[in-house]
């Protein structure tokens, strides 16, 4: 009986340690060109500003952002749970930095089925601190956030949601061109 009771705080010990906080991103995000959208933006990034930031920055072992960074807001308040904006039209080599605001927690989730053939592995590589594959770790706290880069992968449309919110529709769309 003694050894079963050792046996369950030593896997106790195992599960919390297992839980225990990670490295926080220590990325900055990169608008590396002009503050205001290219005159031929599309519709979607109208609602969209580029994030404020300093030098260029490198995913973990993913393409360095060579364009500009945009920011998405993570919203949950009366009006729902939402992404701000939900649609962005973006370069290839542009970033996106998505910021928890309200309603967390909030990550961001691509999957593997519904993207552009061929990109699972590059975004995969492009997005630091996964806590699954192709899922950012929780942002828990207002102000979070976690930045991805969209360089090297194929052009297309990348559909992503909150895992905690998804039955909530918290979701939306990001166009490579």
């Amino acid at each position: 009986m003694r050894f079963i009771g050792q046996a369950a705080l030593i896997a106790g010990a195992i599960v919390l340690g297992a839980c225990g906080g990670g490295q926080k991103n220590a990325a900055t995000t990169t608008d590396t060109t002009s503050a205001a959208p290219a005159p031929a933006a599309a519709a979607s990034e109208s609602a969209a500003t580029p994030a404020a930031g300093g030098a260029a920055t490198t995913a973990s072992a993913g393409a360095a952002i060579t364009g500009k960074t945009w920011e998405v807001k993570e919203i949950g308040d009366e009006k729902g749970y939402r992404y701000e904006p939900a649609t962005l039209t973006i370069k290839q080599g542009d970033g996106v930095k998505f910021t928890m605001v309200s309603g967390g927690p909030h990550n961001v989730a691509f999957d593997s089925t519904t993207i552009p053939a061929g990109a699972t592995a590059q975004l995969t590589a492009n997005m630091p601190n996964q806590m699954a594959p192709l899922q950012s770790n929780f942002m828990m706290n207002p102000g979070d956030a976690e930045t991805i880069s969209f360089a090297k992968v194929p052009k297309g449309v990348y559909p992503f949601h909150c895992v905690p919110h998804l039955a909530l529709g918290m979701k939306g769309t990001i166009t490579v061109q």
